[in-house]
């Protein structure tokens, strides 16, 4: 018998989250049955990176590394769906925890992002928020491969200076500037064409107003009122919207399957191999820290992507 450990919530949290609001279990699992397999945890995230250690699935033998959404849990048992094989072309070169950062779902979601929704060309001006994030870094590097002209924002000096050195053409802190307002004029004084927007907020509301002629904004987060226990920020300027025409779409990674994603997966882990992408990992030694990284998450104490080593 396999007996797992896993992190569970006790009650929805209000605000930030803080230690009591998780409790830590151990279960056992019960004996494989034809068509299963045992997976134990390497790495996790929000999607934990799992590898094969017992099967009775002739299509993931035991050794096989996958990515799984099984939660915070040391070991789990799957009947194979919903488990995705790390490309065969993974270089031994490359760390296997890039499978859940610059060469897995945020790397995706940087990808699609920038490329399908705000259909980003070359000699434009985007600007990115959170841009020393695990979707953000990736974001302004595949924009500046493309020829654009970048311009990151970020919460700490630390992070601006990051981006600083991995070729975003301009970064400031947010934080700190006087107005922010007039930090984005200074930064691209003719407007932006694209904005990837991993905030919301009052942040965004400042941008729509700077944005070109027929911008277009890629909507993927809002991490500035997530846990916000008042009520929310007005919206943005409508007239604004109407006048300059913008195109706004929010979206998640999951619309792109199928043969599209392997070859953003591809494309995305040669950017790396070459050395065109560069990638960060905030790494948490440990199991029994899952909840002290996932709240350190919320408060952008991570530069690149927060990774919790099994």
């Amino acid at each position: 018998m396999v007996h797992a450990k896993s992190w569970t919530l006790k009650k929805h949290f209000v605000g930030y989250p803080t230690n009591s609001d998780f409790e830590l279990k151990t279960v056992e699992l019960p004996p494989l049955k034809d068509g299963e397999v045992l997976l134990e945890a390497l790495y996790f995230t929000v999607d934990p990176y799992m590898r094969v250690v017992e099967s009775k699935n002739a299509a993931f033998p035991p050794g096989t590394i996958v990515v799984a959404p099984s939660g915070w849990t040391t070991h789990s048992i799957s009947n194979g769906e919903k488990l995705e094989k790390v490309l065969a072309e993974w270089p031994d070169t490359l760390p296997l925890s890039l499978a859940l950062g610059t060469v897995g779902m945020p790397g995706l979601t940087a990808y699609f992002g920038l490329l399908d929704i705000c259909g980003v060309k070359g000699g434009e001006t985007v600007l990115v928020s959170a841009a020393a994030g695990a979707v953000g870094s990736v974001v302004g590097q595949i924009a500046k491969l493309k020829g654009c002209k970048v311009v990151g924002t970020a919460g700490s000096d630390e992070k601006v200076a990051w981006l600083k050195k991995h070729g975003f053409d301009v970064a400031f802190n947010y934080k700190t500037v006087k107005s922010l307002e007039e930090a984005l004029k200074v930064a691209a004084p003719e407007g932006y064409d694209c904005y990837f927007d991993n905030v919301g907020g009052e942040f965004s509301n400042a941008v729509i107003t700077q944005m070109k002629k027929f911008g277009r904004i890629a909507i993927c987060g809002a991490i500035s009122v997530y846990n916000r226990t008042g009520p929310l920020p007005p919206g943005p300027s409508p007239e604004s919207i109407i006048i300059k025409e913008l195109h706004l779409e929010g979206f998640v990674v999951y619309r792109w399957q199928g043969e599209v994603r392997q070859k953003a997966l591809r494309d995305l882990l040669k950017w790396v191999s070459e050395g065109k992408i560069q990638y960060h990992e905030h790494i948490t030694e440990g199991f029994e820290n899952m909840p002290a990284a996932f709240m350190g998450l919320l408060k952008g104490e991570n530069l690149g992507k927060a990774i919790v080593k099994a």
